[in-house]
């Protein structure tokens, strides 16, 4: 039976993965201590989804286990020599990786250089893949020129209409602190690749969005929108008139990525991950969305500053990842996105 060790196993990647893997008959090994309630308060508490993934995974092991014990790390890596490794454990927050750096540059940078070497030295021939995040490459991607429609920004050149490929310089740019602490992990993940020959790539996703996700107003756009709309709770829009756009894709459609690449992997590879043009949506678009989802009217109120580092438009180009595996494509569309949603907020 293979065996998958999946990092952030509660979250909202890890544990679509976890059941994924779990119902094509893999033995499924999660790390997950919860750290996501301590970073984002009751919100963000993934115990539920723990206890949901204990109950329905029929081959699934839950270890409590902090990925900057470096020691912890190498002894579950060598017990256990699992063939694939998902690393999914983040502080996701570039909001508040700034007023916490140190914890940040722990889990994020840290904590991935722990499962590198650890992989290294027990398993060099699994698979290795990391998610990554967009916010690597800072804000270059506001040089592209834009047009201001009247609900949304967008690319200004026919030649960016299909978003931002992996060309985009990751340097001389503002990331925010979580931004270049994912920068320091995501070459990392690359040179582990390209130096020691493994295989190993960083999946660098935009809006990752589903039913899983615990979200809250410092991470999990989507999600989080859609909470408040069901719970009456105010949402704040931050800076850009409530245009800046982003692509969102199902944790199902990232889990299928991560499983192609496993099939036919490649030696520090990278690719962007998200939603691509079909899936992009703006804040205002996004609430009008969810009110017509949702029943409600959402009750918003407009923050002119917008968040340090952030997006006025951002949207993957997923074409070197179909190019590479054309058996995958985006299959959950933002209408379906806005609908699970909607079931999973109670």
């Amino acid at each position: 039976m293979k065996k998958l060790l999946v990092t952030g196993s509660s979250g909202l990647i890890g544990s679509e993965c976890v059941m994924h893997f779990d119902a094509q008959g893999w033995m499924v090994h999660g790390l997950d201590n919860n750290m996501r309630r301590d970073f984002f308060g009751d919100d963000g508490d993934t115990s539920w989804n723990l206890e949901r993934l204990i109950s329905t995974a029929g081959n699934f092991t839950h270890h409590c286990i902090d990925i900057r014990d470096r020691a912890l790390v190498l002894n579950c890596l060598d017990e256990l020599k699992p063939d694939f490794i998902i690393h999914a454990a983040a502080q996701p927050s570039h909001d508040l990786a700034a007023s916490r750096p140190f914890d940040d540059f722990d889990v994020n940078a840290l904590g991935t250089m722990n499962l590198l070497e650890a992989t290294r030295l027990h398993v060099p021939e699994s698979v290795f893949v990391f998610m990554s995040t967009n916010k690597v490459y800072g804000d270059a991607p506001n040089e592209i020129p834009l047009v201001e429609q009247e609900t949304r920004w967008d690319y200004a050149n026919k030649e960016d209409y299909d978003g931002i490929d992996e060309g985009m310089r990751i340097d001389r740019s503002t990331h925010s602190i979580f931004g270049a602490d994912k920068v320091a992990a995501d070459v990392m993940v690359q040179e582990y690749g390209r130096y020691f020959g493994m295989k190993t790539a960083c999946f660098r996703g935009g809006c990752l969005t589903g039913p899983s996700h615990s979200a809250a107003e410092l991470h999990g756009f989507l999600a989080y929108l859609v909470r408040c709309a069901k719970e009456g709770r105010k949402y704040k829009i931050f800076g850009y008139k409530g245009k800046q756009v982003r692509d969102n894709i199902h944790s199902f459609d990232v889990c299928r990525a991560l499983a192609e690449f496993y099939k036919a992997p490649r030696c520090g590879e990278v690719y962007n991950l998200g939603g691509g043009r079909v899936n992009s949506v703006s804040v205002l678009e996004a609430i009008k969305m969810a009110e017509e989802t949702v029943g409600k009217k959402l009750e918003h109120e407009y923050v002119d500053e917008n968040r340090v580092g952030d997006h006025i438009c951002y949207i993957s180009n997923l074409s070197k990842l179909k190019s590479h595996y054309p058996g995958w494509d985006v299959t959950r569309s933002l209408e379906d996105i806005f609908e699970d949603l909607a079931r999973s907020v109670v």
